[in-house]
């Protein structure tokens, strides 16, 4: 544990007790009461999570829209200032899933990116090496924190602090607390109504302890990872990866086809066309049993796929997974899972598990 990075809160969740663990090389709370507690917290109320060890960077110069634009995968002339959008970044070889992030347009000269915290470094280190003409990439990993309040009651909380909650879904907006900048994104992970807090590294700890004093409820990353699932929300590593392409994944709309440059678009091209080996489906267990990574999918004895995210849904009471499957499988099939040599029945569904409550504006 030595080894891990500390985000700005680390202290702050010692002292409330989090089990701690290991999420992409940094020491993060996996828990505080429990996580279906705080999973409960985010559908009907309001929870905050650290989230600090996202990594940051930014693209900045002449043309750095047009510059993000022809590596990323997303169409970010669909998006314009003050508004951000979920992309990828992708092997140009392979269409392999280098990480998945948000980018986020500040002016035509200027893109921030959101990558995931073991991928932050790969993503700056792509893109600083194919910067030219003016272009500059910095990675901003420790000089800004992330907290993200969700839940229904989140607009509540930010009011208290004087911040602002009216601007739409994936868009921010600058913002002063206490006289400290801080940026307010319209965005998350969860599936609720809610926001991602940017303040500078150093106050992350003053606007968390005035968060949780305006009633939200610290959340572990443990709550985080069944939200997400619950919504069918991929996490890179288990359901994007470099083997695991946009068009496995069913990411295929965060793919801006009709863009003429981006990394990885002749492989992605050529799997859309020929039809990819495996597929993204959501499972549903009939019984008490929970899928989990790596378990084996059969039908009929025979394995067809792998589970590759799977939790017990807090909100539904029933097991549920994401697996790749092979293409010929259909919503609503029966298959099983290989449970230490014990079959668990399962229904093939399409995420998400549960209703959105993101309201789009």
């Amino acid at each position: 544990m030595t080894d891990l990075q500390a985000s700005p809160l680390h202290d702050r969740h010692v002292a409330l007790g989090a089990k701690m663990g290991d999420f992409g090389g940094w020491d993060m709370p996996i828990q505080y009461a429990g996580v279906l507690q705080e999973h409960t917290a985010v559908r009907e109320a309001v929870g905050v999570f650290d989230v600090s060890h996202l990594g940051k960077g930014v693209v900045r110069g002449p043309g750095a829209v047009d510059f993000v634009n022809d590596r990323l995968t997303n169409d970010l002339r669909k998006v314009g200032i003050g508004h951000a959008q979920y992309t990828l970044c992708c092997d140009d070889a392979t269409g392999g899933v280098v990480d998945d992030l948000i980018q986020y347009v500040r002016s035509e000269e200027e893109v921030f990116l959101i990558p995931n915290a073991a991928n932050s470094s790969q993503v700056v280190s792509r893109l600083a090496a194919d910067a030219s003409g003016g272009i500059e990439v910095e990675d901003l990993h420790t000089t800004l924190a992330v907290l993200a309040v969700q839940g229904p009651q989140s607009p509540r909380v930010l009011e208290q602090l004087g911040l602002p909650t009216s601007h739409d879904y994936m868009s921010f907006t600058g913002a002063s607390w206490q006289g400290r900048d801080v940026v307010v994104c319209r965005t998350g992970y969860t599936g609720e109504l809610g926001y991602e807090l940017l303040p500078k590294w150093d106050d992350a700890g003053d606007l968390w302890d005035a968060v949780v004093a305006a009633g939200a409820v610290p959340c572990g990353l443990g709550a985080r990872d069944t939200l997400r699932t619950e919504m069918g929300y991929p996490l890179h590593g288990q359901d994007l990866s470099l083997e695991i392409t946009p068009v496995q994944a069913r990411a295929t709309w965060a793919v801006g086809w009709k863009k003429e440059r981006f990394w990885g678009r002749d492989a992605l091209l050529a799997e859309r066309e020929n039809g990819p080996r495996r597929l993204m489906w959501g499972l549903e267990a009939f019984d008490r049993g929970i899928p989990r990574a790596h378990m084996t999918v059969t039908r009929d004895g025979q394995p067809i796929g792998e589970v590759t995210s799977g939790t017990f849904s807090p909100t539904r009471k029933v097991g549920i997974g994401l697996a790749l499957l092979d293409p010929s499988v259909a919503e609503g099939d029966e298959l099983a899972l290989d449970v230490r040599g014990r079959t668990m029945a399962v229904r093939v569904v399409k995420p998400p598990f549960v209703p959105s409550h993101v309201r789009y504006s």
